[in-house]
C-alpha cells in the first residue's frame, strides 16, 4: 500500500509541477508580450491577434473572432487601430464583394518580427533535441492548452455577471 502512495505523491508532485512550469511559461510569454507591444506602440491583445493573422493568413472578423475569443465588437475595434498603425487591411473578397478579409500588411511584420528573432532561435535550438514523437506530444500538449483556455474564455464570457465597478468616495 505504501508504494501507492508514494506513487500517488509523485505523480502530485509531478502534476504540480507541471501546472507551475507553464503558469511561469505563460506568465513570461505574456511579459514578453507587452514589452513586445509596448515597444511597436500597440496593446498586448493587439499584438497577439496579429500574430494570429500571422499564423493563419488573411481571415475574416468573424473567423479572428474565433480564434481568440474575442467579440465580433472587439474584433472590430482591433481591426480599426491595426490599421490605423498600419499593421493590418481589409480586403474585400472578389467572389462575395460584401466579404472583408483581415490581412497583415508584410512591410510591417519587419517591425514586430524584429524582437522575436532571438527567441525564436533560441526555441527552436532547445527543439531540435527533440525525438519527432516528443515534438508531437508538446503540440498535442500545447493545442489542446489552447483548445481548453478558448473553451473556459467563452464560459467566462457567458455565465459570469460584469465586475462591479468601484463606488465612488463620499464626499466631505
Amino acid at each position: 500500500m505504501k508504494a501507492g502512495l508514494s506513487r500517488a505523491k509523485s505523480r502530485a508532485a509531478l502534476m504540480q509541477e507541471l501546472e507551475h512550469a507553464v503558469r511561469k511559461s505563460s506568465a513570461i510569454g505574456v511579459i514578453f508580450g507587452q514589452t513586445v507591444a509596448n515597444a511597436v506602440g500597440v496593446s498586448s491583445s493587439d499584438l497577439e491577434c496579429l500574430d494570429f493573422l500571422n499564423i493563419e493568413g488573411r481571415v475574416t472578423a468573424g473567423r479572428l473572432a474565433e480564434l481568440t475569443g474575442l467579440t465580433t465588437g472587439a474584433i472590430t475595434g482591433l481591426v480599426d487601430r491595426m490599421e490605423k498603425a498600419g499593421f493590418v487591411r481589409r480586403e474585400r473578397d472578389e467572389a462575395d464583394r460584401r466579404k472583408v478579409y483581415i490581412a497583415i500588411v508584410p512591410e510591417a511584420l519587419g517591425r514586430v518580427g524584429r524582437f522575436y528573432e532571438p527567441l525564436q532561435k533560441a526555441v527552436t535550438k532547445n527543439w531540435e533535441g527533440y525525438t519527432d514523437a516528443e515534438l508531437r506530444l508538446l503540440v498535442r500538449f500545447l493545442m489542446q492548452g489552447y483548445d481548453t483556455t478558448l473553451g473556459v474564455l467563452d464560459d467566462l464570457r457567458t455565465k459570469q455577471p460584469p465586475a462591479a465597478k468601484p463606488s465612488k468616495p463620499a464626499r466631505k
